[in-house]
């Protein structure tokens, strides 16, 4: 462990931290380093490395008081995005040296495949992840229990969980019950997902504040998403209308994931999956991230590995991520 002391006047200081420590709160949350301040001094205690790219940071975000005279949030993420491949909000690590996701009281959730660890850590340096593959390689979990770290953490201020609403062989006009009751059924792998994170009474308290907040795609239409993490879940079921729509909500401080299997596509007669689309034409743009899984990273039942490549034999001419397994522009 290192300690560096940054000197800085007074008048900046105040300003530099924000108010009741707000700034350095915010700050905080992407260091491994323990970001303190005494009299004239802000102090960094850590490794070397982590301590010279937060101080880096710091330095820059100084100048940018000098200049200005105070500091808004907005300020503060436009020099993180500058250190962007220094810093890291999912630090800790297990015994393979891949990322822990999440972790709880009673849960730890941690990327069980290399392809998954990439997933997490597009995650944690994209605005935009699209991730696809087959079922059962921890697509929907992972962009959930990151959701949840993240809220957590006080990176986002709520979560919104969103799927389009295609019918199978059922029309949601002869379901019962109303229009929530309509749809929760859609909704439940990202329920299983929540209460395995939350403990089931305040999962409750946040739902019902609109907090943690679960909706089919067509609600999304009209509104601006800020200061939330945002996931849409089977997109594959999305239009190409749809999902422009969905991608133009997010506002100030937002991030979003978008999933998918591309072999499971339910739309009706012969549109496209707006998914399939948004992959083809949203290349190269800085911020946006593709991560592809297999098979190889399928941790339900042994059988599904097997059955997932036998489909794939059968049918081998699928989509593939546009450069790689994960392509991607740095924000």
């Amino acid at each position: 462990m290192e300690t560096i002391e940054i000197p800085v006047e007074e008048e900046i200081l105040f300003p530099l931290l924000g108010p009741n420590d707000s700034h350095l709160r915010y700050l905080q949350q992407y260091f491994r380093s323990t970001i303190g301040a005494r009299r004239q001094k802000i102090i960094l205690r850590g490794s070397g490395a982590e301590n010279s790219t937060a101080r880096d940071v710091l330095q820059e975000l100084i100048e940018v008081v000098r200049s200005k005279g105070s500091i808004t949030e907005q300020d503060i993420d436009t020099v993180l995005r500058l250190a962007s491949q220094d810093l890291t909000v999912f630090p800790e690590k297990d015994d393979a040296g891949r990322g822990v996701i999440y972790q709880g009281r009673d849960r730890t959730v941690v990327a069980r495949s290399a392809n998954q660890d990439r997933y997490a850590r597009a995650i944690r340096d994209h605005d935009i992840v699209f991730a696809y593959g087959p079922a059962g390689t921890g697509k929907t979990y992972i962009a959930v229990a990151a959701a949840v770290d993240w809220f957590s953490r006080g990176a986002s201020d709520r979560i919104i969980l969103v799927r389009p609403v295609v019918e199978a062989g059922e029309t949601l006009g002869f379901l019962p019950g109303d229009v929530k009751e309509k749809v929760d059924p859609y909704f439940r792998p990202l329920y299983d997902a929540l209460f395995d994170m939350m403990p089931a009474e305040r999962l409750r308290r946040l739902m019902e504040q609109d907090i943690i907040e679960v909706a089919p795609l067509a609600y999304m239409r009209g509104r601006t998403l800020s200061h939330a993490f945002v996931i849409l879940d089977e997109a594959q079921n999305t239009t190409s209308g749809q999902m422009k729509m969905f991608l133009t909500r997010l506002g100030y401080r937002s991030r979003a994931v978008i999933t998918g299997d591309l072999t499971q596509i339910d739309l009706p007669g012969s549109q496209q999956s707006g998914m399939i689309v948004a992959l083809e034409i949203l290349k190269g743009i800085q911020g946006i991230a593709f991560v592809e899984l297999d098979a190889s990273d399928v941790v339900r039942h042994r059988l599904v590995q097997d059955i997932i490549e036998a489909y794939d034999n059968h049918h081998p001419n699928r989509l593939k991520a546009p450069d790689s397994k994960e392509s991607k522009s740095e924000t």
